[in-house]
């Protein structure tokens, strides 16, 4: 079993989410679009309403390029990765922790249970997951390929199926 503590679930790995020379990575650019559209929108001044509007463009450019709907004021920790971003879809109010990986077709939204998912840390969610509602996915969780998750998922857990349940949980440490 691979060790899953070796990626932090609370402090940010922002080099995840840097840029290669050379490469084409439309969700790196997307994601830097809204840590900018944040930045901005936190130090005001002149420059900052000057910039806004083009970042804006921008990340609707990046969000077509991209095929991937992530709101400008997402709560997204950093260390985010999204390989390939075609079809991800995330609430805009949906908070996602540091260093997760989110792979096609993820869908982060409304649900059964009121409210938006809450993601922590280090979290995997596979390809044509849903994760949706008021729920709690855990710190070092996995959530399996086309997953349906509709309750919580507690840390270090491996979620399967429509509906998801829970088929594994490692040990801490």
């Amino acid at each position: 079993m691979m060790n899953m503590e070796k990626i932090s679930a609370t402090e940010p790995d922002w080099s995840r989410e840097r840029f290669v020379r050379g490469r084409y990575e439309p969700a790196k650019h997307l994601l830097a679009t809204i840590r900018r559209y944040q930045r901005l929108r936190s130090g005001g001044g002149l420059l900052s309403r000057v910039l806004l509007p083009v970042t804006v463009l921008s990340h609707r450019f990046w969000s077509a390029v991209s095929g991937a709907d992530i709101p400008l004021n997402s709560r997204i920790g950093g260390g985010l990765m999204l390989p390939h971003p075609n079809g991800i879809v995330v609430h805009p109010d949906a908070e996602i922790g540091p260093n997760c990986l989110f792979f096609q077709q993820v869908t982060i939204g409304n649900g059964p249970r009121p409210g938006a998912p809450v993601i922590h840390g280090h979290v995997d969610i596979g390809a044509g997951a849903r994760v949706l509602g008021g729920v709690t996915i855990g710190a070092h969780a996995r959530i399996g390929a086309n997953a349906v998750v509709i309750q919580d998922v507690p840390e270090h857990a491996t979620a399967i199926g429509i509906p998801a349940r829970i088929i594994e949980r490692s040990q801490e440490g």
